[in-house]
């Protein structure tokens, strides 16, 4: 058996990876925490933003319910019929 102590180094370096988790977990802000320490400018530009970002994707999605829905003269908000068996 070799002299080198595989122990040790093992729980040293998990010591050391679970310092940093820990570490990153107490010192890094949550999103909303973040979102409060901006000024007011920057808080309405990423309003902005957020506003449309979320217009894009209903846009999106919009465009994807249009383009799946078989019948092109029935509004999207519309419910769709079951087919009917003859």
């Amino acid at each position: 058996m070799s002299g080198f102590p595989w122990g040790r180094v093992f729980f040293a370096s998990c010591g050391i990876v679970g310092f940093g988790y820990v570490l990153m977990r107490t010192t890094t802000p949550t999103e909303e925490e973040f979102y409060n320490s901006l000024s007011p400018d920057l808080k309405r530009k990423a309003d902005q933003i957020r506003a449309a970002r979320l217009t894009a994707e209903n846009a999106k999605r919009q465009m994807e319910q249009q383009v799946n829905n078989p019948d092109p003269q029935q509004p999207i908000w519309a419910e769709r019929q079951p087919p009917k068996s003859s």
